[in-house]
């Protein structure tokens, strides 16, 4: 018996045995249900991020919309949608809001998206807040740049990003300032 006979033996017992099968399932299928998994968990905290954004914004566009908003500043309205928000990651930093009147004579919105935090410089941008005076229509968006909760989410979703890697959310509203 020559050692060819042998390797063909031994390759072909190899090849009957079928112990280790529900392995290489296992090894070629986790990482796909994982995945699937991981990429359901994002899709629901970045909802929930979102959703919870736009509930605060309507909360105190309310206050805005009665005049019952005081002091009736940038940093007052934000503190109390970060107040509102409840699951941002450190809301003050991460979110910026604006207020500017909409014109009634030509309709015309504020182009591009909401101004958003750049997380890469120091300075953060200008942003408009504007009051308004009384029966003007207002628009106020709110936008927050946030880590994802996954770091390999940015892989996964096509969710709009920043330059720094952050999830942008935004959220508008809109009222007419009370008499």
């Amino acid at each position: 018996m020559g050692i060819p006979h042998r390797i063909k033996r031994h390759a072909r017992r190899f090849l009957r045995e079928e112990s280790g099968t529900a392995t290489i399932e296992f090894v070629l299928l986790f990482p796909a249900i994982m995945w699937l998994f991981f990429t359901a968990v994002e899709v629901g905290v970045q909802m929930t991020r979102t959703v919870m954004l736009e509930r605060a914004l309507d909360l105190n566009v309310r206050a805005l919309r009665l005049g019952t908003l005081e002091p009736a500043t940038h940093d007052e309205l934000k503190r109390r949608v970060c107040e509102d928000t409840l699951i941002l990651n450190d809301c003050p930093n991460a979110v910026i809001i604006e207020l500017t009147p909409i014109s009634r004579n030509n309709w015309s919105l504020p182009s591009g998206a909401a101004t958003c935090v750049d997380r890469t410089e120091e300075i953060e941008p200008v942003i408009e807040f504007n009051l308004g005076a009384e029966n003007e229509i207002m628009l106020v968006r709110a936008c927050a740049v946030l880590d994802p909760f996954f770091g390999a989410s940015k892989l996964v979703m096509k969710l709009p990003q920043d330059a720094s890697g952050g999830v942008v959310i935004a959220a508008a509203s809109t009222f007419v300032n009370e008499p």
